[in-house]
């Protein structure tokens, strides 16, 4: 059976933390290892963060969150309707930063991708940008 969550919040970074919560709550009705829920709250935090951070880029905006489980795959989307990125290839290299601040380390998408199946990411300039990943719990216990 299918099902879903959507919710959106300010682009606080208090609410990254909300997020997360959120998140690693709506996918513990999966058959789900500590692991798994670990790496699934470990993405959405940076994804959390690109939006609030790059997104929005110190204005306020909103972040949306959708969270889809369909047998036992999660996807979670984050959206937001702000900057956009220009150059995602670029944008998805480990060590890149379109930020000034020194503080950022540039491993936000590589970070998602290490701990998710699937990464998607389209962005327009100016219009914003949805991330989408995908995770399948419980695979060790196939036969």
């Amino acid at each position: 059976m299918e099902n879903y969550i959507k919710i959106e919040f300010p682009s606080k970074s208090c609410n990254e933390a909300f997020a997360r919560a959120a998140a690693g709550a709506f996918a513990s009705q999966l058959d789900i290892t500590v692991e798994e829920l670990a790496d699934i709250k470990t993405a959405v935090s940076e994804a959390i963060t690109n939006a609030i951070v790059h997104g929005y880029a110190g204005i306020r905006g909103v972040v949306e969150m959708q969270c889809r489980i369909s047998g036992r795959t999660i996807e979670i989307t984050v959206i937001d309707k702000g900057r956009g990125i220009a150059d995602i290839a670029l944008a998805m290299q480990p060590l890149y930063s379109g930020s000034d601040d020194e503080e950022r380390s540039g491993m936000g998408f590589t970070v998602m991708q290490s701990f998710m199946d699937t990464l998607h990411v389209e962005s327009q300039v100016g219009v914003g940008t949805t991330v989408t990943m995908t995770k399948k719990v419980g695979a060790i216990f196939d036969d």
